[in-house]
């Protein structure tokens, strides 16, 4: 194959995902019901009670990797990184502290997104993290 069938092969395999993820949903409506949380103390992991989490996403633009976390109490930036199957969307928290959100292929059956929500902060200087399950709605 020459230089320039390559480089055609090559731009139509960049722009295959991006059709596809052109019909991604611009923003989300998450709902976790389920979940865990620890924390970590006297050299032990704790388990936490937790109760559900709901959230939104908006302004998704895959293509700059960016959106908007948005909650009663405001707007934050998010980082967004495509995979096959899903779009994860990172938050950095105050100190460096990390929250994970993947959301993956729309459920047919179910007709909502299946999700997991992941937090991983500190408070006073000891571990705390956390594990949700559940669906967000496109927008």
């Amino acid at each position: 194959m020459n230089f320039s069938a390559c480089l055609a092969v090559g731009v139509i395999m960049m722009a295959m995902p991006q059709a596809a993820w052109a019909d991604d949903p611009k923003a989300f409506s998450c709902t976790f019901d389920t979940g865990a949380a620890y924390s970590y103390a006297n050299s032990a992991f704790k388990a936490e009670k937790v109760g559900p989490i709901t959230f939104e996403i908006g302004n998704i633009n895959a293509e700059i990797q960016s959106a908007d976390l948005v909650t009663p109490v405001g707007t934050r930036p998010l980082r967004v990184v495509r995979a096959v199957n899903a779009l994860h969307f990172l938050e950095v928290v105050g100190e460096g502290f990390l929250n994970m959100t993947t959301v993956y292929d729309r459920d047919d059956v179910k007709g909502a997104f299946p999700a997991v929500h992941s937090r991983h902060f500190g408070v006073l200087g000891q571990p705390v993290i956390g594990q949700y399950q559940g669906f967000c709605q496109g927008k």
